[in-house]
């Protein structure tokens, strides 16, 4: 019996089982025997979270496009269908025809976030490949992993064979393109390390040579090959390519059932514990007529009714009015909704308000304070002051909008409880705002996150705040929610402290990883499933103290396990602005005025000259 036939007996037997049969529209299907390479993209999250990915979505079509090339999808089945195949003795395998995993050459495995870590490892298991990357051998595929976490990517070292640090539009083609030659060459696994480690970008773990201080800092990440970079710095595209427009439209519904739009990468606003922010520098905008383009083609190519608008800071695109007007003006007749996140208070409009109330009527309003002082504010780089932003909470409901969303913080370096209990006092000055306006049909959502300082930030030094008063501040948050009539939702703390210790972990985490995966661990992001016993049990077993990793104040002058890793943005930079936030001072706009981060020197030699191409550097 073929895998097809044998994956068709078992559908039945679990919850979603769209998720496993591929055949969605826009879905590209090569036959196996007609390329000389095949690469299965791998998201380690089920189906329903990956298939929104925007950036596993453009690299299947940029190496779809390539005819010696064929992409196909694979996502970490959900534990009903793993029991199915654990039970029938059956591989993890791709949507498009059904092959084994670990029959393809290349698995290229996307890391957005921490928390999917252990997915990788149950992913790998399931196809049959071995874990560790130095028990794998010529005939086993290659391992490459890209993606927001891979910018720390020492906790994961053991796993992964190459990592991708930056921006892989290119970087990927690069990549096949070096392990095709060395197919042909017939020459050892080492070798394709050898060669993956010249190309701009990659980072190959196994050829760096980890040492440690006797109090467990560490002591130097040192290259011991002549073809490893030192740094390994990250890549950029000089221009945005063209949109992706031909999207996979879903068997199931996801979590973003829309078609993506991408209108700028990169921020110029220097928030102090944003890592996107720090490691997507520079800012590089598409044109309106580019966009618009986008929107049209992929409407007609998906069948799609909502349209999302993706950046870090939407409203901070510089011809963000004319946008959303030209999309009202060319889509109102066709009933497309357009969902515009990741507004700043400081960009608002009134003219911007209206478009958005007519481009999503009925939807809700989202803006992100992440700090109800002033004073907070400042530390954390994200000044407003409190008398604009309850102005801008009165305009937004004047003009018909009933549902607020606040995104607050807690845990920020020097808050303290009254920088908490101002979270509840400004949420209440908003509601009855609210209420003069609007009576009773008014809704506020408060919704709570818990601070961990990033890699490449200027709060990459800082301690986190302790379970216990994470704990203490989210039942005060709770008890005055509930008390002054607001909805709230909040990260579990249990999560948080996970995330914690794999964000700014070295290379000894991987034992931890490996170990807390064998004792059960998986979908720590997923709040039923998540372990935390597993991971304490795991740090107990490899001799770690976790505490290490998240309670302790790091030097101004430790030797950080990512200093090896360069985004552009010099560690001079950072430390400069941790002294700032120390002293309660901000920075403005970096658009308005270079505050010489170290982008524009790292890729001045790619910054186009055209004045059509624009870059956020002043």
């Amino acid at each position: 019996m073929t895998l097809q036939k044998e994956l068709e007996s078992l559908l039945y037997r679990v919850e979603k089982p769209g998720r496993y049969v591929g055949g969605e529209y826009n879905q590209v299907v090569k036959p196996w025997g007609s390329v000389e390479t095949h690469v299965a993209l791998v998201f380690p999250d089920i189906y329903d979270i990956g298939q929104s990915n925007l950036g596993l979505a453009i690299l299947y079509d940029i190496l779809n496009r390539q005819p010696d090339i064929l992409a196909e999808r694979a996502y970490a089945p959900w534990i009903d269908m793993e029991t199915q195949l654990r039970e029938h003795n059956l591989p993890l395998f791709s949507l498009e025809s059904k092959t084994p995993l670990s029959e393809f050459d290349i698995l290229g495995i996307t890391l957005p976030y921490e928390l999917i870590y252990t997915n990788v490892l149950n992913i790998l298991d399931l196809a049959g490949i071995p874990l560790l990357s130095n028990q794998r051998s010529a005939t086993d595929p290659l391992i490459i992993a890209g993606g927001q976490a891979c910018y720390n990517p020492e906790p994961m070292a053991d796993f992964i064979d190459a990592f991708a640090i930056g921006e892989g539009e290119e970087l990927i083609l690069e990549i096949t393109h070096v392990y095709q030659a060395w197919k042909r060459s017939g020459t050892a696994r080492e070798e394709l390390l050898a060669a993956l480690a010249k190309v701009p970008g990659v980072y190959v773990p196994s050829l760096y040579t980890v040492s440690y201080n006797p109090d467990g800092t560490l002591q130097a990440v040192t290259p011991h090959s002549k073809h490893a970079s030192f740094p390994v710095v990250k890549r950029i595209m000089p221009k945005l390519p063209q949109p992706l427009t031909h999207f996979i439209v879903p068997n199931v519904q996801t979590v973003h059932d829309r078609l993506s739009v991408e209108i700028m990468r990169g921020c110029t606003r220097g928030c102090r514990f944003c890592h996107a922010g720090m490691v997507n520098r520079p800012v590089r905008e598409r044109s309106v007529e580019e966009i618009i383009t986008a929107i049209k083609d992929g409407l007609a190519a998906t069948g799609f009714d909502e349209v999302g608008i993706l950046s870090l800071s939407s409203s901070d695109y510089t011809q963000i009015l004319p946008l959303t007007q030209k999309i009202y003006r060319e889509f109102k007749d066709a009933q497309v909704r357009v969902s515009l996140p990741s507004l700043r208070i400081a960009s608002f409009s009134v003219e911007l308000m209206d478009e958005l109330k007519e481009l999503s009527p009925g939807g809700g309003f989202t803006i992100a304070p992440e700090a109800a002082t002033e004073r907070l504010r400042a530390v954390i780089n994200k000044p407003l002051d409190e008398d604009v932003l309850l102005e801008t909470a009165r305009t937004i409901f004047e003009h018909g909008w009933l549902n607020l969303k606040m995104y607050f913080m807690i845990g920020l370096p020097t808050e303290t409880m009254e920088d908490v209990q101002a979270i509840l006092d400004l949420g209440s000055k908003v509601h009855k705002i609210g209420r003069s306006i609007a009576g009773s049909r008014v809704h506020i959502h408060l919704g709570i996150s818990t601070f961990i300082p990033k890699a490449h930030t200027p709060f990459q030094w800082y301690p986190m705040d302790t379970p216990e008063n994470i704990q203490t501040k989210l039942d005060l948050l709770k008890r005055g929610a509930r008390q002054a009539h607001l909805k709230m939702t909040y990260n579990l703390p249990e999560a948080s402290q996970v995330e914690s210790w794999l964000s700014r972990g070295d290379r000894r985490l991987g034992a931890v990883i490996l170990q807390a995966w064998r004792s059960g661990a998986k979908f720590d992001a997923w709040s039923e499933l998540l372990n935390l016993q597993a991971w304490q049990d795991a740090f107990a077993r490899v001799g770690l103290d976790s505490d290490f990793y998240t309670l302790r104040q790091r030097s101004l002058d430790e030797v950080l396990p990512w200093d090896h890793i360069s985004t552009g943005v010099s560690k001079h930079f950072l430390l400069t602005d941790l002294r700032l936030s120390q002293a309660e001072r901000t920075r403005e706009d970096c658009r308005n005025r270079c505050y010489n981060c170290g982008i524009l020197d790292c890729f001045e030699s790619i910054r186009p000259a055209q004045e059509e191409v624009y870059w956020g550097c002043p």
